[in-house]
């Protein structure tokens, strides 16, 4: 504020820049509106490449190196593990889907889940990344074989590539999932 300006002329001065940025305002690229995305974890399972909603993962982990066999469990039921002080107990999620166990190695993962109270852990043989898609990327399901088509009802598909969305809460309902033992 220059000496000899008075609160007037300064609100006037003031008042005047708003109505030029007001005009100029018309000129500017409008914001288009923001498309929400669907992330999701990217994993193989029985020779598949499949997406599961991120959201739907809690976290991932290296396979614990001690798990605890539970007698007369079936043999996808790998055991238990002792992860920060809770006991999660650690399926072959290829192994339950009717496949060859895991191969396991340095890219073996476990997926772990919470839904309903289902707290498990999905043993994988490794996780590719994240992947995101737009919900217009969405659709039907490819053919699949095996027990893979009860869990995957939809797909992505992105350029030439379509991954099926593996739904973590169709498997944790599954009844034949909740009972492991023989």
């Amino acid at each position: 504020m220059q000496a000899g300006n008075t609160a007037r002329d300064v609100i006037l001065l003031l008042k005047d820049i708003e109505r030029r940025s007001g005009e100029s305002r018309t000129n500017l690229p409008q914001q288009e509106e923001a498309h929400s995305l669907w992330d999701g974890i990217l994993f193989s399972v029985v020779g598949t490449a499949v997406v599961a909603l991120l959201s739907e993962v809690k976290e991932i982990l290296n396979l614990p190196s001690a798990l605890t066999r539970v007698p007369g469990a079936k043999s996808w039921m790998l055991g238990i593990a002792n992860i920060r002080g809770n006991l999660l107990p650690v399926i072959d999620l290829q192994l339950f889907l009717g496949g060859k166990p895991v191969a396991i190695g340095k890219r073996s993962r476990v997926l772990v889940i919470d839904h309903s109270g289902v707290r498990v852990g999905l043993l994988v043989g490794g996780v590719q990344g994240i992947r995101h898609f737009q919900q217009d990327q969405q659709v039907a399901s490819p053919p699949l074989t095996g027990k893979l088509p009860e869990f995957c009802r939809s797909a992505f598909r992105n350029a030439d590539e379509i991954w099926p969305v593996f739904d973590m809460g169709v498997l944790s309902d599954n009844q034949e999932f909740q009972v492991a033992a023989v």
